[in-house]
C-alpha cells in the first residue's frame, strides 16, 4: 500500500486553465511555483545521492500543498543515470507536448528533456494555454512552437491575457518567455542546466519584489500628497469669541474711552 501526502489545492495545471478557480494565481504565485519546481528538478539532476530524470513534466504532475507550495508528483516514468554516463537509451515515454523532440528522434534521454518539459511550463504559466491545442492555428497548435515563433517575432505580448501582463509588466514576462525559449531549444546541448533556470527565477523574484515594493512607496507618497494638498486647499473657520470674552472685552474698551473723554 502507497500513503500519499494529502494535496488539498490540487494540480498547477487546474489552477492555469480553470477560469473559474477559486483562487486565481497572481504573478508572484508563478514566479515561486516556477521556482520551486526549477529547485526540485535541479536537485533531482545534481545534488541527490544518484542523478534522477522524472521523464514526465508537465503542469498536471506540480501539485500545490496547503500554502501553494509546489511538490513534483508521479516518479512512475523516471529513470536514475549513472554518474559516468551522460544519458541512457530508452523506450520513449512522456506527455505529447511536453515530450522533448531529441529525445523522442534518439530514445537518447538526458536531463535537458526534463529541461525541455519545464520550458513548455514556463509558457502555460505565461499565456494561460495548454501544450496542445485545436483552437490555435494548425501550425501553432503546439505551445512550445507557438511561443518560439511569438518571441523570435516580437508578437508575444499579444498573447498574455491583459491582466497578467498588467500586473507582470512587460520586461517580466519578456524575461520569463526568453528563459521558456532556451529550454526548448531543439538541441539539448544547448538548453541550460535546471540550476541555471531556478537562478534565473530567483532573480526574476527578486527583481518583481522589489518594484513591487518601489510601486507600494510612491502610490503610499502620492496619497499622502493629495491629502496635505486636499488639506491646504480647505478653508479654515475664524475662531468666535465666547460670550464672556466679548463682554469682558466690551468693558474695556467702554474703561478706555472713558478716560479719556474730558469733563
Amino acid at each position: 500500500m502507497l500513503v500519499y501526502e494529502f494535496i488539498p489545492n490540487g494540480t498547477l495545471f487546474q489552477h492555469i486553465h480553470n477560469r473559474n478557480a477559486p483562487r486565481p494565481l497572481t504573478w508572484e504565485d508563478c514566479l515561486r511555483i516556477a521556482a520551486e519546481t526549477a529547485d526540485a528538478l535541479a536537485y533531482l539532476h545534481s545534488t541527490s545521492s544518484a542523478p534522477i530524470i522524472h521523464r514526465d513534466i508537465k503542469s498536471s504532475n506540480i501539485l500545490l500543498d496547503e500554502n501553494f507550495v509546489a511538490k513534483i508528483a508521479d516518479f512512475g516514468a523516471s529513470r536514475s543515470v549513472p554518474f559516468d554516463q551522460t544519458h541512457i537509451t530508452t523506450l520513449i515515454q512522456g506527455t505529447i507536448g511536453y515530450l522533448d523532440p531529441e529525445y523522442f528522434q534518439t530514445s537518447q534521454l538526458t536531463e535537458k528533456s526534463d529541461v525541455y518539459s519545464f520550458g513548455v511550463v514556463l509558457a502555460e504559466l505565461l499565456t494561460r494555454q495548454k501544450p496542445i491545442s485545436a483552437a490555435r492555428p494548425e501550425e501553432s497548435c503546439n505551445l512550445a512552437m507557438h511561443l518560439v515563433v511569438l518571441f523570435n517575432e516580437r508578437r508575444l505580448l499579444q498573447e498574455i491575457e491583459p491582466h497578467i501582463l498588467a500586473e507582470a509588466g512587460e520586461d517580466q514576462c519578456y524575461a520569463v518567455a526568453e528563459l521558456s525559449v532556451r529550454c526548448l531549444n531543439v538541441k539539448g546541448e544547448e538548453r541550460p542546466a535546471m540550476v541555471v533556470v531556478a537562478s534565473v527565477l530567483h532573480g526574476l523574484r527578486r527583481s518583481f519584489t522589489i518594484d513591487q515594493t518601489a510601486t507600494r512607496k510612491d502610490e503610499w507618497a502620492g496619497e499622502n500628497s493629495e491629502q496635505e494638498e486636499k488639506h491646504l486647499r480647505e478653508p479654515r473657520p475664524i475662531p468666535s469669541l465666547q460670550s464672556s470674552e466679548v463682554s469682558t472685552q466690551c468693558s474695556m474698551e467702554a474703561e478706555m474711552l472713558s478716560s479719556h473723554m474730558p469733563r
